[in-house]
């Protein structure tokens, strides 16, 4: 990292052992938020999505959405521009602050709530036809009791027939083959250098290069696509479909990232 670049991120004196929930706190700030945008390049990620989540919600009869895992705004205002009704949560105040600067610029007032995923329907009233969590955020959990617990509260702000969507990476395939990645639909900033810097069974590293020669780091635990769907199953999720970079049929070492879409609807087939 250049000299003259100043992290304002602070992992201590054994980066590779901040292996906790709270990290994300601390990870966020407001210098990584400023350029946070460069890393998503919303016009390319816009054209790379296309209409996947609309049509998903859409096809559901979804109005209302809850995103919680909002970041800078990007699919808030994707989905507030499609039509849908939409809450935007994060537990980040840096990340809240430029969503709503994002969407002032572009013609919205969206309605921000700072949330703890494990305490979400203390911080947000009413229910929800969908939860969003996407941006592979959910990585941020670092044990199991919190991974439960937030899959429950969204299960919970959910309608009877709502649906949670909710994406990751492809862990399996970095921690099986290693790392490589076409960066076509999630991080597309052509400048970005985004690699891990460290990865084994309960930590995945990354790192985050911009052009100004300044880098960033990111602690996630690498979750494993059939230990998601597991637990999204024992929350009370009825169907779960996952799609690799958005399709339905894929090898499993080929999508960058697993997108699930589970429907908490009541079913009475049991061949799921």
């Amino acid at each position: 990292m250049s000299a003259n670049i100043k992290n304002d991120q602070d992992f201590g004196e054994k980066p590779t052992e901040r292996r906790d929930t709270e990290n994300y706190r601390k990870e966020y700030t407001t210098g990584f938020v400023d350029k946070w945008d460069d890393l998503i390049d919303w016009d390319n990620r816009a054209k790379s999505e296309g209409t996947f989540f609309i049509e998903e919600l859409k096809k559901r009869g979804a109005k209302r959405v809850l995103d919680v895992a909002a970041g800078t705004g990007f699919h808030s205002v994707q989905l507030i521009e499609a039509g849908f009704d939409v809450v935007t949560a994060d537990g980040s105040p840096e990340m809240l602050a430029k969503a709503f600067e994002n969407g002032r610029k572009r013609g919205h007032i969206l309605r921000t709530v700072q949330a703890d995923w494990r305490m979400l329907n203390r911080d947000i009233y009413g229910r929800y036809d969908a939860v969003v969590c996407l941006g592979n955020s959910f990585t941020h959990l670092f044990n199991e009791h919190d991974r439960r617990k937030a899959l429950a509260e969204f299960y919970s702000a959910l309608n009877h027939d709502g649906v949670l969507i909710l994406d990751q990476r492809n862990y399996d395939t970095i921690m099986d083959h290693g790392y490589s990645s076409k960066h076509t639909y999630y991080y597309c900033g052509d400048d970005v250098q985004v690699q891990p810097a460290h990865v084994d069974e309960g930590l995945a590293r990354f790192q985050y290069r911009f052009p100004d020669g300044s880098e960033y780091f990111l602690n996630m635990f690498p979750l494993r696509k059939a230990y998601v769907r597991r637990l999204m199953r024992e929350v009370g999720f009825q169907k779960i479909e996952t799609y690799g970079d958005f399709q339905e049929t894929y090898r499993e070492s080929d999508p960058d990232f697993f997108i699930h879409v589970a429907d908490k609807k009541y079913i009475e087939d049991e061949n799921r």
